[in-house]
């Protein structure tokens, strides 16, 4: 459901073209999100496990590579419920991918931080992500920019 309002305020229509830019740019993030499953999957992780260490190398502070967050904040960046995050985290520490620990300042809390062989495949998921957006990234910005334009 979208969290806006955009499709309860009344718009002009729209013309064939953004109509079809519209299309054409859904295609290339449906094409690049299945390129994005096939090298996960390919690497020997779920989808959701990849973006899960996306996530979590993501939290780490200035140029530390030691990114830590929370289950809960693994869950709202997913977009999962607390209990997903749980078991995507456990199958993911049975996997070597994470490792768990208590948060020091709040006990209920366990953090999440990728173990050495969770960043040796994120890093190479990562480069092989950057350039597939290299090659498909020119036509992502053609796309996007003509979605811009007044119909």
């Amino acid at each position: 459901m979208p969290k806006s309002d955009n499709l309860r305020r009344p718009s002009p229509p729209l013309s064939n073209q953004r109509y079809q830019a519209l299309a054409a740019f859904r295609k290339a993030l449906r094409e690049f999100l299945h390129f994005s499953e096939e090298a996960a999957l390919e690497a020997g992780v779920a989808p959701q496990q990849h973006q899960a260490m996306l996530v979590i190398r993501a939290s780490s502070a200035g140029n530390s590579e030691d990114g830590i967050v929370t289950i809960g904040d693994l869950a709202a960046q997913l977009q999962v419920k607390h209990q997903s995050a749980v078991g995507l985290v456990n199958r993911m520490e049975a996997a070597g991918l994470v490792r768990k620990t208590q948060d020091a300042g709040d006990r209920r809390r366990m953090c999440v931080r990728l173990s050495k062989r969770g960043h040796r495949l994120l890093e190479k998921l990562a480069a092989a992500h950057a350039a597939e957006l290299a090659r498909v990234g020119p036509a992502l910005r053609t796309m996007l920019k003509s979605l811009g334009a007044a119909s």
